[in-house]
Parts: structure tokens; C-alpha cells; sequence
């Protein structure tokens, strides 16, 4: 899919077909799109495919004056329903900046374009391809921010939870934000490279008001990324006290078991006495039946008072 959008008077809006100054969104393009676009503006090709591809990494490049940048931006993967959380994951995103527009390349309709085209952000102007690109990656590593809320807020909710069922699922659900946050963390540090190689100019003039937009960006990548760490720490944390929770209830069943398993043995000595094929009055009040309840009485007491004492029970 492609579209073309391009600022007019102070909104953007959306158009039929290429024009200069133009901003050109394609969400996962065909082949004969992806060839008409490298046809029309002459863009280099594999600055196209690099963005399609899932695993590349946030880097960014020039030739003959028209830069390709790569930069992560986070995805919900998948989402539960019924208990609210979501699994968090990233996906490359091409910027290409030619001489008469600007194109975005995705494998997604993410919601960081698809405000800009819908209006939702203001002070959005196609032609002037720095500033629309700075204002893509401040929109960037605010998505990044917002979806890491999201991820504290997830976690929160789990721990409540794991507190009362201690199931499995909780700690599944821990793992895949602890996952979440490894992406997240990666991707972010790998952006604020990216930025800052931005930063030095050397790429695309930068004049002043479209400096402070990318150093707000950078700000906000950086406080991403304490944020990722904060929680990463905080997730280890806790399944670490979940594991040992786990096995601390686990060490108190069996000691408990023991400990029946123990005095139950008393019962089973003193009846095996009580029932040998031997003469009356061998064994001591053998003639009485109340005697072997009484000495199995007495027995379970004694051993219960001997583990009591030792804190074994």
C-alpha cells in the first residue's frame, strides 16, 4: 500500500498521487510498488527492501544525497483479553529522505504514521523533510515511553494477582514482559546511536528549532531506556522471589509430611509388638486390649513434644 500525503495550509492532507515536497507512508508494498516508487523518485532500491526486512537493526546511511535511516519502533504482538496484558515487541522502520520528499517504510500501519496522516499531530509540515523527520523519531521514542507505562501497569496487575492463584500463568505472563523489555531496551539503545550520528549534522542540515526537536527525541530515548533497565530490575526481582517463594512453601509440605509420616510409624511398631503369635503375659499388659492404644497414645505424644522442641514441626 502507498499514500501520499503533503502539508497544505496548516493540515495535511491526503493525496492522489505523488507531488514535491510530499510525504510517501508504504505499509508492507508489493513488488510493483516498491518499483514504481524506485522508478518515479529514483531512490535507491535496497534503502526500499532494508525496512522490510524484521530482523534489521537501526543504522543509518547515505548515497548521492539521499539518506536512508532505520530506526525501532515498539508493536503490541499479542494481547489477552481476559486478563488485559499485552506481549510488546519491535519492528524497523525506513525513513528515506530524497530531494523532493520523504518516504516511510513499514512491514505495519503503525500508530506513530498513522496519527501523523490522520491529522492527530500538529505542527506537521511535509517540506521541510528535517523537521518531519526529527518529528517522527520525538514521536518515536515517545511510543516507546507510553508502551513502557503500559508494560509497569501490566506488571502491577500480574504481581497482584500472583500474590493470591501462584499459578503458572502469571509466570508465563512475567516472562513474556521481561521478554517485552529485553526488545525494548536493545532497540532503544540502538536508536540513540542512531540519533546521535543524526545530531552531528553530517547527514542532513540541521538548522536550529529542528536541533532542539531531535535533542528532545534523544532526551526521551534516553529516559526509554532508564526506564527499561528500572523495570528489567524490578522483574528479575520478583520472579527471583517467586521462585524462592515456590520453593520455601514446597520445603514447609515436605517437612510437614515428615513429620506425619513419623508419628504415624509409632502406631505401626507398637501394634507389630502387640500382634506377635507369643504366650500371654510375655509382653507387658498383653493381656489387657486397652494397653497397645495407651503406649501408641503416649508414643505420639512423646515424638510430637520431641519435634516441637527442635522446631521441626
Amino acid at each position: 500500500m502507498i499514500e501520499y500525503y503533503k502539508t497544505i495550509g496548516s493540515k495535511i492532507e491526503k493525496l492522489e498521487g505523488f507531488t514535491d515536497g510530499c510525504w510517501i507512508n508504504m505499509v508492507r508494498p508489493s513488488r510493483e510498488e516498491i518499483e514504481y516508487i524506485v522508478d518515479t523518485l529514483q531512490v535507491e532500491e535496497d534503502f526500499v527492501l532494508a525496512a522490510l526486512d524484521p530482523e534489521e537493526s537501526s543504522r543509518v546511511e547515505s548515497e548521492e544525497e539521499q539518506v536512508l535511516m532505520i530506526v525501532d519502533i515498539p508493536t503490541i504482538e499479542a494481547e489477552d483479553k481476559d486478563s488485559g496484558s499485552q506481549i510488546f515487541g519491535t519492528l524497523p522502520l525506513g525513513i528515506v529522505v530524497v530531494e523532493n520528499a520523504v518516504i516511510t517504510v513499514c512491514l505495519q500501519d503503525t500508530s506513530i504514521t498513522r496519527s501523523i496522516a490522520e491529522g492527530v499531530v500538529k505542527d506537521i509540515h511535509t517540506a521541510l523533510k528535517t523537521r518531519f523527520v526529527f518529528q517522527l523519531l520525538l514521536r518515536v521514542a515517545g511510543r516507546f515511553l507510553r508502551y513502557l507505562r503500559l508494560i509497569e501497569r501490566n506488571f502491577t496487575k500480574i504481581e497482584k494477582r500472583l500474590y493470591d492463584s501462584m499459578k503458572n500463568e502469571e509466570l508465563i505472563q512475567l516472562l513474556g514482559l521481561s521478554k517485552s523489555l529485553v526488545y525494548f531496551s536493545t532497540s532503544l539503545k540502538a536508536n540513540e546511536v542512531t540519533m546521535e550520528k543524526m545530531l552531528r549534522g553530517r547527514l542532513l542540515k540541521i538548522y536550529e528549532d529542528d536541533r532542539d526537536i531531535l535533542e528532545d527525541g534523544l532526551i526521551e530515548v534516553r529516559q526509554a531506556i532508564e526506564m527499561a533497565s528500572i523495570y528489567s530490575s524490578i522483574l528479575s526481582g520478583t520472579m527471583d522471589a517467586y521462585a524462592s517463594v515456590v520453593s520455601n512453601n514446597l520445603n514447609i509440605i515436605m517437612k510437614v509430611l515428615t513429620v506425619i509420616t513419623i508419628i504415624m510409624t509409632i502406631p505401626n511398631i507398637i501394634f507389630g509388638f502387640y500382634g506377635m503369635n507369643i504366650g500371654d503375659g510375655t509382653l507387658p499388659f498383653g493381656l489387657f486390649w486397652w494397653a497397645p492404644l495407651v503406649v501408641t497414645a503416649i508414643g505420639c505424644v512423646f515424638a510430637w513434644f520431641c519435634l516441637k522442641k527442635k522446631n521441626l514441626y
